[in-house]
């Protein structure tokens, strides 16, 4: 019998538009009336709270997305077109029609910058997107996203909580009373799809896509808010508790799908975890999070001229997010989930200040030019479904002392090996006075993982070597025309200085040998091999070959040489290996944060297939 989690513990591209108030209006023929564009010059940006300005991006399309909804089509009366959410653009798709909770938004909500407040027209459409939204339920309660009647997980989840809200939109505007009673009925059938224990496209074993099942139960904790049903609350609560049973690795992780992503993890996850917790005041939401905190911490590297983090991404499952910004402006996803940092304060490292924030809003508001359209697909409601709920971002002062508790930032000195056994996932995290080393061993959970040696920092100089997820940037031995990181390793470790791992057929096998301010990679491969290192480096640093071939910034270079010298203010970083070859030393266009200084250059080795290459630290 195959081991499973359960049984082992038990034992969030289009063209760009043009700005709404530009587009011609339609004529309307036999159907809906048409909403107006905004008028010339609108919308003023000084007339937006801060909070709320994230709406302004919306509402120059809002005309033009409300425009595109079918309305002379029997077959397909309500269609969210246009392409401006969601693939397949297709008819089927209930994740396409998540936009009536924007349309509901702006129709129920008064403000001096909303002229679709109570619109007739706005109204009309968005009672016809409701009513396409309704007929794709299918009879269990779900939605389908990739074909007709499909049992999604996704699309009945993030459906849940935008239909919960666009019925408290319409309650609140007192509107469409009979589509609202409809709202209701299905609103009632698919809280008891989806919490069901039963139901395995859910509640899958093992447990997958953590981001979308939570965000399914806090649209059903919205709803049950709105509808109240005490059997289905407690359902509700036990369903949380087998979230945090089942959804989190022992790394610290959330599954999605059976590995880590730091976009999902951080973007998608941990912000439809705090609205779940802002419903429920669920505690074990808290314990989930301190735990993600902390293997957080691991995973993002932090820039010391304070520009921002650079991420662990090599090991990310589905998306390539490298880097945040130490200032994000909106719209910024992860918003939401600083709603944990009061019960949760070393979670401030990794957000926006609250000083930061208003800095960048002041600046969008004395901005004259005007309010740039969505770009389609660009259009994720999610922004302004979160809006409501406010923030709870740290001060600039308890920010700083939440980076200084960052694991490796507190302490100099640590070997941490985390592991997920089920998975056969090894996480290893290295620290030591003159450097920060993370790696990846076992299974991995997809394709884009690079596994083996993933990344080394330093205190002073920051991130010196940064692993792609691509065979030509990975940090690892090109071997045969690929990449050991391409593929599983096995590892074992001796000691807190040693570490062997391997390819599973052997081709490649590799010593990873720690000083207090080195790192040595001895590989002996079966034939010719390639050492790969791909730098990250700054328009400032002094680059040499120790054959005296110097490298300028964002140029390439070949030598034959030893090592390699890179000087970046007091630090010296050296690579040497143990014969002298012929080496180059390429760009690339890949940059990091918003400065862009920060770019990769990806020093190549051929070696006959027994080399030596050691990194250390100096200053």
């Amino acid at each position: 019998m195959s081991l499973n989690r359960r049984s082992l513990l038990l034992g969030t591209a289009g063209a760009s538009l043009l700005p709404a108030m530009t587009l011609p209006a339609r004529a309307a023929a036999a159907g809906l009336p048409m909403v107006p564009n905004l008028p010339a010059g609108a919308p003023d940006r000084r007339l937006f709270a801060p909070l709320e300005q994230r709406f302004a991006g919306y509402l120059v399309i809002l005309a033009p997305m409300a425009n595109d909804i079918v309305d002379t089509d029997p077959a397909t009366y309500g269609f969210m077109a246009g392409g401006w959410w969601r693939t397949p653009a297709q008819p089927f798709n209930a994740r396409v029609q998540e936009h009536v909770f924007t349309l509901s938004w702006f129709y129920a909500n008064r403000r001096a910058w909303n002229p679709y407040y109570r619109e007739p027209a706005l109204l009309g459409r968005l009672d016809a997107a409701l009513q396409h939204y309704l007929k794709l339920q299918n009879p269990d309660g779900s939605w389908p996203e990739y074909a007709p009647a499909e049992r999604g997980k996704a699309s009945s989840g993030f459906g849940l909580g935008y239909l919960a809200k666009t019925l408290a939109n319409l309650r609140q505007a007192g509107a469409l009373p009979q589509r609202r009673r409809e709202l209701e009925v299905a609103l009632r059938k698919g809280v008891e799809w989806y919490l069901d224990p039963a139901n395995t496209v859910v509640w899958d074993d093992p447990f997958q896509y953590t981001n979308q099942a939570v965000a399914g139960v806090a649209g059903s904790a919205l709803t049950l808010r709105l509808l109240p049903d005490r059997v289905l609350w407690e359902r509700l609560q036990e369903r949380i508790r087998y979230v945090e049973r089942w959804s989190q690795s022992p790394a610290g992780f959330f599954y999605d799908p059976r590995g880590m992503d730091i976009n999902y993890n951080f973007e998608v996850m941990l912000p439809e975890m705090a609205e779940l917790y802002l419903h429920t005041k669920n505690p074990a939401l808290v314990t989930m999070t301190r735990r993600f905190t902390d293997w957080f911490g691991h995973n993002l590297l932090r820039e010391p001229d304070g520009s921002g983090w650079l991420t662990y991404y090599a090991v990310s499952d589905r998306t390539s997010t490298a880097y945040y910004d130490d200032v994000v402006p909106d719209p910024d996803r992860t918003n939401l989930g600083s709603m944990f940092i009061p019960a949760v304060p070393d979670l401030g490292a990794f957000f926006t200040s609250r000083e930061g924030r208003a800095a960048t809003r002041a600046a969008w508001a004395a901005d004259p030019a005007p309010v740039p359209p969505l770009a389609k697909q660009d259009t994720s409601p999610r922004i302004i479904a979160h809006a409501p709920f406010g923030e709870a971002l740290p001060t600039e002062a308890a920010k700083q002392r939440a980076i200084a508790r960052v694991p490796y930032l507190r302490k100099d000195t640590f070997t941490e090996l985390r592991r997920d056994k089920v998975e056969n996932q090894d996480y290893l995290y290295i620290r030591r006075p003159g450097f920060y080393l993370g790696a990846f061993f076992g299974k991995r959970p997809g394709s884009i993982v690079k596994a083996g040696t993933g990344f080394l920092w330093h205190p002073r100089a920051g991130t010196v070597i940064h692993s792609q997820q691509t065979t030509t940037g990975c940090w690892g031995t090109v071997h045969a025309g690929r990449p050991d990181s391409n593929g599983d390793l096995v590892a074992e470790y001796p000691s807190n200085d040693l570490v062997r791992y391997r390819t599973t057929d052997s081709s490649v096998v590799t010593e990873l040998v720690i000083g207090n301010s080195s790192v040595t990679r001895r590989v002996t491969a079966t034939s010719a091999a390639t050492e790969q290192i791909p730098l990250v480096l700054h328009p400032g640093d002094e680059v040499t070959f120790d054959d005296g071939t110097r490298v300028p910034y964002n140029e390439s270079r070949t030598a034959t040489a030893t090592g390699l010298t890179i000087r970046r203010g007091p630090t010296t970083i050296t690579i040497t290996w143990s014969a002298a070859l012929a080496v180059s030393l390429s760009t690339s266009t890949r940059t990091y944060l918003r400065d862009q200084r920060r770019r990769v250059h990806v020093l190549r080795i051929p070696h006959p297939g027994v080399l030596a290459t050691t990194v250390r630290t100096e200053g």
